[in-house]
C-alpha cells in the first residue's frame, strides 16, 4: 500500500508534505523545472513508505492512504502513479 495525494492538493500545492517525507517520494518539488507545469504534487507508489508523514503534514487534508482513499477521488491513486511513468 501506499499513500495518494487527492483533490484538495489542486490549486494549493502546498509543501509541508514534501518537507517532512523522509524518502523523498512526493514531486515535483519548487526546485524542479517542471513544478509550475502541475497544478498538484504527487507521490511515488514504488518508493512510498507509508510512513504516514504526509498526512499529518497536510494543510488541506490532501494525503490519504490509498485503502482510504474517498471513492470520488479513486482515480488520483492512478494520476500519483501516472507522474511518476511519464517522468521516467
Amino acid at each position: 500500500m501506499s499513500y495518494v495525494i487527492a483533490e484538495p492538493c489542486i490549486g494549493t500545492k502546498d509543501n509541508s508534505c514534501v518537507e517532512v517525507c523522509p524518502v523523498d517520494c512526493i514531486h515535483p518539488t519548487p526546485d524542479e523545472p517542471d513544478y509550475e507545469k502541475f497544478e498538484m504534487l504527487f507521490i511515488d507508489p514504488d518508493e512510498c513508505i507509508d510512513c504516514d508523514a504526509c498526512v499529518e503534514a497536510c494543510p488541506v487534508d490532501a494525503c490519504f492512504a490509498e485503502d482510504q482513499l474517498p471513492a470520488e477521488w479513486a482515480h488520483f491513486a492512478e494520476k500519483n502513479a501516472e507522474y511518476f511513468r511519464n517522468s521516467a
